[in-house]
């Protein structure tokens, strides 16, 4: 009886498991993403991001996800609906799809209307999603140094983090150097800034940002500006940003002088910034800011920053950095100018 009961039973379980297999094959072929290279390379997985001309896919035949360069890609076929940024500033959500016969071009809805445009075109791509983690993009990447010279020990820091929405951006860092070494009191900088950019039409942008700044050779104990103004990019392709932009700024300074100097000063500002990726696994971001002082008589102020980026497998990089202010009024005994050269490893999260 027990045969015979087994041997009814097998068939038919059988059936049961095979038909749940189909389904969950048939869902999760249906949740993935096509993409054929120029050299026609067939990647099938997950768009995780495209961002500074390299699109990350998540697959799951690799522990590791894949980066490929977008304008190496010659079609895609994607369920999935994206935050699209174009050449021409344009912010678009939509599903993103290559048309039979149209390799080079891809197709995406606009006010229920299907347009076409060459994959170039296209500057940046995130998956819509609901939770909270997916809009983030998050580095942090440290350094250490120690000799034993005056036993001198050197710790630095350097951290981004943002948050994309439709519309808008905000972006936020956090940047330390400390040092000490025998008979020598501890030296410390610490710069971080809170920005928010909201995009408009032909690469026009509103920005408001904060940005806070303590260092010894300068003697300030923090100074804190808040600008607001308006910004726009110049250049905006798969290979670099170029943008700049104007506007006012308060700026609230305590230094640590003898008398613990105040100052409180309206600024006006200028901008220019250039972003330069795809050149392998290098990039660099650059840009400077200039404060000519609208309260106080001949003075101006300069920041000036640079970082070189170096990729490494598992979302692992080298960054070196260049932090450089300068004041034409500095308070008495104190230098016109401080610079801090970083070099860190550290780790991404997006």
């Amino acid at each position: 009886m027990i045969t015979k009961k087994y041997g009814k039973t097998k068939p038919f379980l059988s059936y049961i498991l095979l038909g749940v297999f189909c389904l969950i094959s048939q869902f999760s072929w249906s949740q993935n993403d096509t993409l054929i290279l120029k050299n026609n390379d067939k990647i099938i997985g997950e768009i995780k991001s495209m961002d500074r001309g390299v699109v990350t896919v998540k697959t799951s035949y690799s522990d590791s996800n894949f980066k490929i360069t977008w304008i190496d890609i010659k079609s895609i076929r994607s369920k999935q609906t994206f935050l699209l940024n174009l050449t021409n500033g344009k912010r678009i959500n939509s599903t993103l799809n290559t048309n039979f016969g149209e390799d080079g071009q891809v197709t995406f809805i606009e006010n229920d209307t299907e347009i076409t445009v060459p994959i170039k075109n296209i500057v940046f791509i995130k998956p819509i999603k609901n939770d909270f983690m997916s809009r983030i993009n998050a580095s942090i990447s440290l350094g250490f140094n120690i000799t034993k010279s005056n036993n001198l020990k050197q710790f630095s820091v350097n951290s981004n983090l943002s948050y994309t929405a439709y519309k808008w951006l905000l972006n936020g860092s956090y940047n330390s150097v400390r040092s000490n070494q025998n008979d020598v009191d501890e030296t410390q900088r610490t710069d971080a800034s809170l920005a928010f950019n909201y995009f408009m039409k032909n690469d026009w942008f509103y920005s408001s940002e904060a940005n806070f700044l303590s260092n010894d050779e300068q003697k300030l104990k923090l100074r804190s500006t808040v600008k607001t103004g308006f910004g726009k990019y110049f250049i905006h392709t798969n290979k670099l940003y170029f943008g700049g932009g104007v506007g006012v700024a308060y700026n609230s300074e305590q230094f640590s002088d003898d008398l613990n100097t105040q100052r409180n000063s309206m600024e006006a500002y200028a901008n220019l910034s250039l972003n330069m990726f795809d050149f392998n696994d290098f990039s660099m971001n650059t840009g400077l800011t200039f404060y000519p002082s609208l309260t106080e008589s001949s003075r101006y102020r300069a920041d000036y920053k640079l970082n070189l980026k170096y990729d490494l497998p598992l979302d692992f990089f080298i960054k070196l950095g260049l932090t450089y202010n300068y004041d034409s009024k500095p308070v008495e005994g104190a230098s016109v100018s401080d610079y801090v050269f970083q070099s860190t490893f550290g780790w991404e999260f997006n």
